[in-house]
């Protein structure tokens, strides 16, 4: 029997991805009670979230709406032959984080999840193959999460680039990351040692 704007705002919290029901209403009650000016600051950042924000058309990491194509990528220090492929754009900000890489980023979009309905071709595979041979790219490093659909994307990942370019060299991330942690979780050290021992495919 709550108000209904209280019960909207619960309904709509719930739906971020590991918010529970309990854990909506703490968030709604407390930007209830809390000053409007938080309220208002979220509701800021939100409409703007959209029209602010896009994704590189080369890369698909995330940039200002401003932008053409991603800071990374149009940085005339980085080595574009050597290029990292993530699933998630975040990942890009946990290895910048190390201060190890010196290459360019490259985005699938997810992983390939057959259970989910994520097939390769809803990723920017094809896009990748593209960059490897506009770029004349001499490494590929696979970073896929450790999961099993991360690890299902990095064997079809190595098939299919080494079919396109067998003297292409595929690297992956070592298997210092834990299995089930994604890259935007680990800490600044394990990204390091994983970066540093990288190994062939």
């Amino acid at each position: 029997m709550l108000p209904k704007a209280l019960t909207n705002a619960i309904d709509a919290l719930a739906m971020l991805p590991g918010v529970g029901p309990k854990t909506a209403e703490r968030y709604a009650y407390y930007l209830f009670k809390a000053n409007p000016r938080i309220s208002d600051g979220i509701c800021d950042a939100l409409e703007n979230l959209h029209d602010k924000v896009k994704s590189c058309p080369v890369t698909f990491a995330l940039i200002d709406a401003s932008e053409e194509i991603s800071p990374l990528y149009a940085d005339e220090s980085r080595d574009k032959t050597t290029i990292m492929v993530v699933e998630e754009p975040l990942d890009i900000y946990a290895i910048e984080a190390t201060k190890q890489y010196k290459g360019t980023y490259h985005v699938l979009g997810g992983a390939i999840s057959p259970i989910d309905g994520v097939t390769p071709e809803q990723l920017h595979i094809g896009e990748l193959i593209k960059r490897a041979n506009n770029d004349n790219a001499k490494e590929i490093i696979i970073a896929t999460n450790p999961s099993v659909e991360g690890e299902s994307t990095a064997l079809y990942l190595e098939k299919i680039l080494h079919e396109q370019n067998p003297n292409l060299k595929l690297t992956r991330l070592a298997r210092g990351l834990p299995l089930g942690v994604d890259l935007s979780y680990a800490d600044q050290i394990t990204l390091s040692a994983a970066l540093e021992n990288r190994t062939n495919l």
